[in-house]
């Protein structure tokens, strides 16, 4: 039986994947439609990492009806187009292949379950998870926090455990858990944000994961 040092929960949009084009796009599509087309150069990066229908919400002016509409429209649209419209991080396969012989790794995102396995698949990375573990379409788990509870209990996690996020809520979610938080600048949130939560540790660079996990 191989021995491990521990786990690993990643976080996917914003530390494995980049998909803001697809996000951003998918927004955009869902306002249009809605009649309230949004200005071009409006900020969603801070879409990215909260629950989508709350921040759908929030850019509809609180309205939770219309927030609900632009979600419907947001996910026909992210189904059949946004979804690929998305990259690895330059480095990410390298650390997974050296990070998996020594942990175990898994997915915690609140994106849809459903839509977070076809990402993984679709850059073939699947493979280096033991578990995936997102959101359901009715929202239950949305809750970063929620998410992680309910995947230390389901996979009966109980050796040291880590989990890896680009915002606010990856490292929240970790400390309401107990568990330690790696925050990672290359996606949506950054520096100040990460430590403001609680985080530790900062990293920069997918290639630091490693040296970083095997520091620890």
């Amino acid at each position: 039986m191989d021995r491990k040092r521990g786990n690993i929960l990643f976080d996917l949009d914003g530390t494995l994947t980049d998909n803001q084009v697809g996000i951003f796009r998918c927004i955009h599509y869902a306002f249009k439609e809605l009649g309230v087309p949004l200005e071009e150069t409006t900020d969603l990066r801070w879409c990215v990492g909260p629950p989508l229908q709350l921040s759908l919400t929030q850019l509809a002016g609180g309205d939770p009806s219309l927030g609900k509409k632009a979600l419907e429209l947001y996910r026909a649209r992210y189904r059949e187009t946004g979804i690929f419209e998305n990259r690895l991080y330059d480095g990410i396969i390298g650390s997974l292949e050296s990070l998996l012989p020594v942990f175990d790794l898994y997915v915690a995102t609140s994106k849809p379950s459903v839509f977070a396995r076809q990402v993984l698949s679709h850059f073939e990375i699947d493979g280096f998870f033991k578990a995936v573990h997102g959101s359901e379409l009715d929202g239950t788990h949305t809750d970063k926090g929620d998410l992680i509870g309910f995947l230390l209990a389901h996979e009966k996690l109980s050796a040291p455990t880590w989990m890896v996020g680009d915002r606010e809520q990856d490292v929240l979610g970790a400390r309401q858990n107990h568990i330690e938080a790696v925050g990672v600048t290359w996606g949506f949130g950054g520096e100040e944000e990460l430590r403001k939560a609680g985080a530790q540790t900062i990293l920069h660079h997918p290639s630091e994961l490693f040296p970083a996990f095997r520091g620890l």
